[in-house]
């Protein structure tokens, strides 16, 4: 089995960049991983496709170099494993609120007998080498987010889980969710409070051996985060780089035809 890159990163103390894939295109897999990318997770909580969609992503990943992460649905070991079984190599796993929660989330990560996962790594093992029960306890990550109320208060508690490898920071959650709704959800959060909030979280994973990750809006708040200490930044998302990109290419073709400079 291949090291993993995120932490073949992480050995050498450097940051991993992480795409996030929404579309549930497998061609749209492909053309990010072509831009220089650590790492790009599949996102199949919120992004819009099934598992079969997320198999064609994960194929499309597999000769570029980048580590293909997945955010699963829910805490269920079911989607947990099927993901890992189709050949992620971390899971980002949302919600996850007490220390109960994350030593559930670990133990679907993990074979016996240092969890509960079943044997059958469908893709896995063509995609990673005959190797890959004996290295997979070690070399898959596992994310625990932290984006509520419940879980800001249990973080340090989540954070001592054994075999939990990192947190990761859900801002528009966390944000909506300690604001008590007086907070829109969204990232890049510049109120103090929630700047403290963070910190705290990445104070808590720091202080138990864990890695941190968080969502980015923009290349510069990424750049700050890891002046903070976090580990791996998630830089926007695929449908958002693209509405990004036609809107800036429309402005400025609509300028050019009307004559302005």
């Amino acid at each position: 089995m291949q090291p993993n890159r995120i932490r073949q990163l992480w050995s050498e103390n450097k940051p991993a960049v992480n795409g996030w894939l929404s579309t549930g295109s497998g061609f749209v897999a492909e053309i990010m991983a072509e831009q220089g990318y650590d790492t790009l997770t599949i996102d199949t909580q919120h992004g819009l496709m099934g598992h079969a969609e997320c198999v064609s992503m994960l194929i499309a990943l597999r000769n570029s170099g980048v580590c293909p992460l997945v955010r699963v649905p829910w805490l269920d070991p079911a989607p947990v494993m099927r993901a890992l079984d189709a050949g992620a190599l971390g899971i980002i796993c949302p919600m996850i609120n007490t220390r109960a929660e994350a030593e559930q989330f670990v133990g679907a990560m993990k074979y016996p007998p240092d969890g509960i996962r079943s044997f059958g790594p469908t893709r896995a093992i063509i995609a990673h080498g005959p190797g890959y029960y004996a290295a997979a306890n070690d070399d898959v990550v596992g994310f625990a987010m932290i984006e509520t109320e419940e879980a800001f208060a249990n973080v340090e508690e989540i954070a001592a889980t054994p075999g939990l490898d990192a947190l990761y920071v859900g801002p528009s959650d966390l944000a909506s969710s300690l604001g008590q709704g007086r907070l829109p959800p969204g990232v890049d959060r510049e109120e103090q409070d929630m700047i403290d909030a963070i910190r705290r979280i990445l104070d808590a994973a720091k202080k138990h051996g864990l890695r941190a990750g968080i969502f980015c809006g923009s290349p510069e708040y990424a750049a700050r985060a890891v002046e903070w200490g976090f580990d791996m930044v998630t830089v926007q998302n695929d449908t958002r780089l693209l509405a990004a990109a036609a809107e800036k290419s429309v402005a400025k073709t609509r300028a050019l035809i009307a004559g302005d400079d």
